[in-house]
């Protein structure tokens, strides 16, 4: 399996700053449609995931009340490093698939840690489920 053809680069990809606020973090994963979105400094090292359940405990666990004060609490606060770790692009096929099993993407990085794209659950599904059925074709 390679992960290159398997990937949606980074400049496909949403995801946000470690330095944005909560409040745009929130905007940005309502506006593409998506609950989790990696976190990438500005030098683009991947530094881990955000999600909507990560922003409602802090909003919760806060006491944040208003707009304005989801304004002062920055992402880099709230991410989780752990959850989602990113991959290198030359991750083989098996360590991709047990990633992905627990995790609807996986982040990529490149050898210097800089985040390059992600690799969707979808994306690993249907490469596993076309070789299953040029297998099935050829035992036919």
């Amino acid at each position: 399996m390679n992960i290159i053809k398997l990937m949606i680069p980074k400049i496909k990809v949403a995801y946000v700053s470690d330095r944005d606020t909560l409040r745009q973090g929130l905007e940005k994963m309502r506006g593409h449609g998506y609950t989790t979105v990696p976190v990438v400094t500005d030098d683009g090292i991947f530094v881990g995931t955000v999600s909507e359940g990560d922003c409602l405990w802090r909003i919760i666990d806060g006491g944040l009340k208003s707009m304005k004060e989801l304004e002062s609490v920055s992402i880099s606060e709230v991410l989780s490093t752990k959850r989602n770790p990113a991959v290198k692009i030359d991750t083989g096929g098996e360590e991709l698939y047990s990633r992905i099993t627990e995790c609807p993407f996986v982040p990529i990085t490149d050898d210097r840690g800089c985040f390059v794209g992600i690799v969707t659950r979808r994306a690993v599904l249907s490469y596993y489920r076309e070789r299953f059925f040029e297998l099935s074709h050829s035992n036919q």
